[in-house]
């Protein structure tokens, strides 16, 4: 039973915080992300003229030109892509309402983790809405606040780093803030801010891969400027995007685990409390 309540709970949480995100990215990452789009395509025309063969040569795909058969790829895995829209919008909503359900999920292990720690007193009526958004917190901590300090959200056209380094550095930044979230919520130990300090100055020490050269090379002048323009105006935008997520996060998830998951919890801590250890069960 409690297992279900979380479900419908965590279900909840997702369809209102993903409906919330889908809103606030419509509003202020998506012009950013098509006006962009635009320049990103008049790059792309001019590597391709950059890169036709001469008059009279053979076409490129006779020689084996990878250049070429890349672009050719390219073009054929758009041709599924949705279409600017109610398409585009309505695939990324769906692609929210995932992406909440499973943070929904997460933080309702972690508040779960942290009431059985501390017992049914720590079980207030409040101390839902207040845990969750601690854990709500941690998470915009751990999974944007962190990564971008070392890699900041691109928009369409801009060059960056191998993909591969990248997603390396992007999982150790999030692994060493929620390491050192749950170290600080969860160990007494007077050396957990030690610990947490260490983990969080880690993926710094490292480094985060850095594209060397300018990351919008190709562009002409006029096209530079506005792309440089539209990046910072897009770092802002992803903030708010996600500040707002983890902030609904917080407070949705705070009520839905409060109206769902609360009372089952209390129940189940309770009976655990009460049950002693090799007492015996009274003959009927």
């Amino acid at each position: 039973m409690l297992f279900q309540k979380l479900i419908w709970a965590a279900l909840t949480t997702a369809v209102v915080v993903g409906s919330l995100q889908t809103g606030v990215q419509r509003w202020q990452a998506a012009p950013l992300i098509l006006a962009a789009e635009a320049y990103e395509d008049q790059k792309a025309d001019v590597h391709k003229a950059e890169v036709s063969p001469p008059a009279g040569s053979l076409p490129a795909h006779a020689h084996g030109d990878g250049e070429a058969a890349t672009a050719h790829d390219h073009g054929d895995a758009e041709a599924w892509a949705p279409e600017n829209g109610v398409e585009r919008t309505g695939w990324t909503w769906i692609a929210n309402m995932l992406h909440a359900l499973s943070m929904a999920l997460l933080v309702f292990a972690t508040m779960g983790a942290w009431f059985s720690r501390r017992g049914t007193s720590s079980l207030t009526a409040s101390a839902p809405l207040r845990v969750a958004g601690l854990v709500a917190a941690a998470g915009w901590l751990s999974f944007h606040l962190w990564p971008t300090l070392g890699l900041h959200a691109e928009v369409p056209g801009m060059d960056a780093a191998p993909l591969q380094a990248r997603q390396i550095w992007w999982v150790l930044a999030v692994g060493c803030s929620a390491g050192a979230c749950a170290i600080a919520a969860f160990v007494r130990s007077p050396w957990r801010w030690l610990a947490a300090a260490a983990l969080l100055v880690l993926p710094f020490v490292v480094g985060a891969p850095q594209l060397q050269g300018d990351a919008l090379a190709g562009f002409g002048p006029e096209a530079h400027a506005a792309l440089e323009r539209l990046g910072h105006q897009f770092i802002l935008a992803t903030t708010l995007v996600a500040l707002s997520f983890w902030l609904c996060m917080g407070l949705v998830g705070g009520l839905a685990f409060q109206r769902w998951v609360a009372p089952g919890l209390r129940a189940a801590l309770s009976g655990r409390n009460t049950a002693a250890p090799g007492a015996m069960n009274p003959v009927d």
